[in-house]
């Protein structure tokens, strides 16, 4: 058993200082230490999945990270580490629980995912070894998980058995909930803008030293192809991921960080809408872009008609949350959140389709991530 500080310490010294994650009973005491300690920046998350987003954003900011969860929950993980961080060649320390382990009695949901954290983990190329037990086993763990992070770009996981951490005390302070922000209803009923229209009147609205995070599918490709920026970031896979990975990106740079989603997108990790607003980050303009369609897979409908996107963004807690159908309202949007704090939201809605012949990213997603990172740090 050792105490959290005899990770945290030396992990802090190595530059793991950015953490996020979801709870675990077997995590309790390591989490809490995280909390409350100096040496690091917690970001509680609402799904796994969404933590590694978050931490992959602040990777591309320049942040060494640690995303910790049950092994529950690393199914949660899946997409994103296979989809994000494998092709985009995002490395983070996955700190993953062993419930259910052999000789420890646990709740009947953990059977199975215990009998496969390990080899589940080698199956998505996430190379791993057992958390810690002792002080003295802490760096040469640490020294082997950087060595193939550095030669692979990708994650590295840390299987944390029960009764790894002694116990620590919760010390949280109970951070104010903010307010519900001002709706903004620019709903002219004209509608028929297409994405490729808005994503135009995006870039004349946005400021040289924005970055900009686009969703998977047609947003990300229309993107390149009317401009192909180092600022720009296309999601090639990941869905639902893109608000995460901007509130990671955002709680760690001085840059503007607009995130362009789509409704089928926002609607798989809606609980992302909730972290934003928690933490609040005053550089982060969200856009959906809604058609009320899965575009990229044949235009099947999804629900977005019945949700007020707007509404929910602003029970959350984000400064501002518009709601337009053209694109006189859309740069009103632009321009009223570039010229105060956000978080703000934009809802555009826009018909569906897509210009013809309408090609793919030709900069591979580790080079679009590298050169992303550089213009972050310049």
């Amino acid at each position: 058993m050792i105490e959290a500080d005899d990770f945290i310490v030396p992990a802090s010294e190595r530059g793991y200082n950015f953490y996020t994650g979801v709870p675990c009973s077997f995590l309790t005491p390591f989490i809490n230490r995280t909390i409350s300690s100096d040496l690091t920046d917690y970001v509680g998350a609402a799904s796994e999945g969404e933590a590694v987003a978050i931490a992959a954003g602040a990777w591309l900011a320049g942040r060494k990270t640690v995303v910790m969860c049950q092994n529950s929950g690393l199914g949660n993980c899946v997409n994103p580490i296979t989809s994000l961080n494998f092709p985009f060649r995002i490395p983070t320390l996955l700190i993953t629980t062993w419930r259910g382990q052999p000789g420890v009695s646990d709740e009947p949901q953990h059977e199975l995912m215990s009998q496969i954290t390990q080899s589940l983990m080698e199956l998505i190329r996430v190379r791993c070894l057992t958390f810690p037990r002792s002080k003295d086993g802490v760096a040469p763990i640490l020294d082997a998980a950087e060595k193939v992070m550095d030669e692979s770009g990708l994650p590295f996981g840390l299987i944390m058995e029960k009764g790894a951490v002694a116990d620590a005390a919760l010390e949280q302070a109970v951070e104010e909930i903010p307010e519900g922000g001002i709706l903004e209803d620019r709903v002219s009923g004209d509608g028929a803008t297409t994405r490729y229209q808005t994503l135009e009147a995006l870039l004349g609205e946005a400021d040289d030293t924005a970055a900009i995070i686009a969703t998977t599918g047609k947003c990300g490709r229309e993107l390149f192809t009317i401009s192909d920026r180092k600022q720009h970031l296309y999601q090639v896979g990941s869905m639902g991921c893109a608000s995460g990975m901007g509130l990671g990106v955002a709680l760690n740079s001085n840059n503007k960080v607009i995130v362009l989603d789509g409704d089928g997108a926002a609607l798989m990790k809606l609980g992302a809408l909730a972290t934003i607003g928690a933490y609040h980050p005053k550089n982060l303009i969200h856009i959906v872009l809604d058609n009320g369609s899965h575009d990229s897979t044949g235009g099947q409908a999804t629900v977005s008609p019945k949700v007020d996107f707007a509404g929910v963004a602003a029970s959350c807690g984000y400064q501002t949350a518009w709601t337009c159908d053209d694109l006189a309202g859309f740069k009103e949007a632009m321009a009223a959140a570039n010229s105060s704090d956000g978080p703000h939201f934009i809802r555009m809605m826009i018909g569906p389709g897509s210009i013809d012949n309408l090609g793919r990213p030709t900069v591979s997603p580790a080079e679009v991530a590298l050169r992303f990172k550089n213009f972050l740090a310049e």
